[in-house]
């Protein structure tokens, strides 16, 4: 099994333990271990502005496999790229769909040379199925769409699921975020989803802005859009029931046993989210 497919050469392959990163806060919330001192100190500090942000990781999270559950039996589509992966925890993306349907045929995607490292991990797949991560960046869709890894596991003319979790609030609009997204769905087929989930202020506007502003002071760029402003990344496509929603309310009919000990959060977790199908 290969580690995992480097594209471009230009992304760092060492990993710096003094700077946090954005997979390994979140992996911090979520109970993880693979994160270092830099990351918690910046997990807490967020956490202080936004106290049930550990309960809302794992929503966050349960949303992505309520997606691909839904992409599977309601959509009947078996091919994932997920973009912006993060690191390896419970019930990542091949999981879910793998066991839903074991041929299923999941691309990882991911700039952090930590989860490079974990690749391994990512890659384990069914027999019927196949699965694999290429170290890449969401900034160059070229460069994802135009690898051999890619191509050699998902059929580009049958429909293909593109998951976008949590990852589209590291970018602002200049930097053309909304032709990235779109770059990817002209890529896919007619019958292809895009899911989403994004972070927001809609809820808690001042503890929103503070989580923002300690991560800025950290060099990480944490952008919060609102209801409409999440909807404008389903451009192009048709807008799934319940549309654009919070992210327990979106299918809770598919929602498995929690998969964390967390602390409990009352009301919304602070992001929208929503699937659209490319017509």
């Amino acid at each position: 099994m290969p580690e995992g497919h480097e594209t471009g050469g230009r992304l760092p392959t060492t990993i710096d333990t003094t700077t946090p990163h954005e997979a390994r806060f979140y992996d911090y919330w979520l109970g993880g271990v693979d994160n270092y001192p830099a990351d918690r100190r910046l997990g807490d500090e967020i956490a202080a502005h936004i106290p049930g942000i550990r309960s809302m990781a794992q929503a966050n999270r349960a949303f992505l496999g309520r997606t691909v559950r839904y992409a599977i039996t309601d959509l009947g589509i078996t091919q994932f790229l997920d973009i912006g992966t993060g690191l390896p925890t419970a019930r990542n993306t091949h999981q879910v769909a793998q066991e839903v349907n074991p041929a299923a045929r999941i691309v990882y995607v991911d700039k952090d040379p930590l989860v490079l490292a974990h690749a391994r991990a990512l890659m384990k797949s069914t027999p019927e199925g196949r699965t694999t991560f290429i170290h890449a960046d969401l900034r160059e869709p070229e460069s994802i769409l135009r690898d051999p890894e890619l191509t050699r596991t998902l059929d580009m003319d049958r429909p293909i699921g593109i998951m976008l979790i949590s990852v589209l609030m590291y970018f602002r609009d200049s930097d053309g975020i909304h032709d990235i997204v779109a770059r990817f769905l002209d890529a896919v087929p007619p019958g292809s989803s895009l899911a989403v989930s994004h972070a927001t202020a809609d809820f808690n506007t001042r503890g929103a802005q503070r989580a923002a502003e300690a991560a800025e002071r950290s060099g990480i760029t944490m952008i919060t859009r609102n209801r409409t402003e999440t909807e404008k990344f389903f451009a192009g496509t048709h807008l799934l029931a319940p549309g654009v929603t919070t992210l327990e309310e979106w299918h809770p009919e598919l929602a498995e046993v929690p998969l964390f000990d967390v602390e409990p959060h009352t009301g919304p977790a602070w992001a929208w989210c929503g699937m659209g199908r490319k017509p």
